[in-house]
């Protein structure tokens, strides 16, 4: 039995799940988000990267899916390792199929290079 909270919508309603019976829901987004926490957990990761020849050291990026919770440390080490140059406009693909994810990083806010 599964236990938590539905973060698709701002009920924040109470799910059960218990083999295949899904209860607490109140729409059918809770629903479809009950089967995918049960099957293939995935959750959206942002973080920032380090940026040379830039005003700002980072930059924020974020995932452009959710990615498989299980490879969150993995993408956080990588971003960790991630060293980028300026100029860099929002949207621009940073890290492109992450982890074989076919997933990429994009970035979330435009850098000058000085």
């Amino acid at each position: 039995m599964l236990e938590f909270t539905c973060v698709v919508c701002p009920w924040g309603c109470s799910l059960i799940v218990e083999s295949e019976n899904i209860s607490g829901y109140s729409c059918s987004r809770g629903l479809a988000y009950a089967k995918n926490e049960q099957t293939d957990p995935r959750r959206d990761i942002s973080g920032t990267v380090r940026v040379t020849g830039a005003a700002h050291p980072v930059i924020p990026v974020k995932t452009s899916s959710p990615i498989p919770k299980d490879l969150l440390l993995d993408a956080a080490e990588l971003l960790r390792k991630t060293s980028i140059s300026a100029p860099i406009k929002t949207g621009d693909v940073i890290i492109a199929n992450m982890l074989g994810t076919g997933i990429d990083f994009i970035a979330a806010r435009s850098i000058e290079a000085v």
